[in-house]
């Protein structure tokens, strides 16, 4: 499915990184490494479970801080499609700790209880290119917001790693 199929409820973000394919496949797919960028700013990923496998569960956990103190957010889902330093697809929910299906606080009865990240890379040498499309979530959304954040910090991330 091209890209022309992509509905108004998709954030689609392309950015380029001054890295290799491999450095920029080790960030989404590596616990460790994935914990050093992932969320908005001021967020931390105090968890990470990835099994980087079809079929292989995803399990996030997401802290920000609120005036009331920290809040914690649960992320689960299923890797789909994963082709090695090429393309990366999986399904995504939020939950409570427990794994239990919600409703992402604000989103309204419409928010469909999971969506699906697509991550599509091309390796340019030393850089990659890379295509972020999250189906579900409205490009004009808060979502929409954390997923640049998000990428700004991988970018700041992927700068200061030794691409190993």
């Amino acid at each position: 499915m091209g890209d022309a199929a992509v509905s108004e409820d998709a954030v689609v973000i392309e950015r380029t990184f001054d890295a290799p394919v491999e450095a920029v496949w080790r960030m989404w797919t590596d616990p460790d490494a994935f914990k050093a960028w992932y969320g908005p700013e001021g967020a931390t990923i105090p968890d990470a479970e990835l099994d980087a496998r079809v079929g292989g569960i995803r399990r996030i956990c997401m802290e920000v801080q609120t005036p009331g103190g920290p809040m914690r957010m649960w992320f689960t889902g299923e890797h789909r499609e994963i082709v090695p330093m090429k393309r990366l697809v999986y399904t995504e929910s939020m939950t409570d700790e427990d794994g239990n299906a919600m409703t992402p606080p604000g989103s309204g009865d419409d928010h469909p209880s999971a969506t699906e990240v697509r991550v599509e890379l091309q390796s340019l040498g030393e850089r990659t290119s890379m295509v972020l499309t999250h189906l579900g979530i409205p490009a004009d959304s808060p979502g929409a917001t954390g997923w640049s954040m998000a990428l700004d910090k991988l970018t700041a991330t992927i700068g200061r790693s030794d691409h190993g």
